[in-house]
């Protein structure tokens, strides 16, 4: 039993444990389940940390607000274990999504253009958002909308396979901006981008061009 012992315990810190159990239930009486759920109605505190006791478990406090407190016969400590098992595990299928930033220029030049492209890639295939800024300035900006999304079109175009607009480019400012989300982090929109790709495609949807090729 994890919590007999003389009722000794240590000062806690803020992060601490605060569940009562056994002797830390200083209540007269309790509403009592045993550890197969059953309910047992109002008991003394003592009479159900005894039972608790006699079978090795401990006596919980599961709902302290009940008027009076709700208390379980449990393990508590194969209780914290696979509480904490559960949370690990789902800590390790949680996917970090961070926004990483690209800025360009409207003159930029084709290597400097490709160095982004390759870094743009690289945050996509880690699972990251990218935002796309391209900035303008001065007389720029008597062609920002076009040429602005003639080069966002351009990024579109060579990541269709990894990731998909959240959202149309917007103007704001001098700035256009545009965020690329990776289709494994499953937006909404990335996800209907890809299941309406061809290598998704149902194979009896196929035009009827494609049909007559088919051996």
């Amino acid at each position: 039993m994890s919590g007999g012992g003389g009722g000794r315990y240590r000062r806690e810190g803020p992060h601490a444990d605060k569940t009562r159990l056994n002797e830390r239930i200083r209540v007269p009486e309790v509403r009592l389940i045993d550890e197969n759920g059953e309910q047992l109605g109002v008991v003394k505190t003592q009479e159900a940390l005894g039972m608790a006791r006699s079978r090795g478990l401990d006596l919980v406090e599961v709902a302290p607000e009940a008027k009076p407190p709700v208390c379980k016969i449990l393990d508590y400590g194969k209780l914290k274990y696979t509480k904490k098992k559960k949370e690990q595990e789902a800590k390790k299928k949680q996917v970090n999504i961070s926004l990483k930033e690209i800025q360009l220029r409207p003159r930029i030049e084709e290597h400097d253009f490709n160095v982004k492209y390759r870094r743009m890639e690289e945050f996509l295939g880690r699972g990251n958002k990218v935002k796309v800024v391209l900035l303008f300035r001065g007389r720029e900006m008597a062609y920002a909308r076009a040429h602005g999304k003639e080069m966002m079109d351009r990024l579109i175009a060579l990541t269709e396979e990894i990731a998909a607009p959240e959202s149309h480019p917007k103007l704001e400012g001098r700035r256009m901006i545009m965020i690329l989300v990776p289709y494994k982090a499953k937006s909404p929109v990335a996800a209907k981008k890809k299941a309406s790709s061809p290598e998704n495609a149902d194979p009896a949807e196929a035009s009827p061009a494609k049909a007559a090729k088919a051996p």
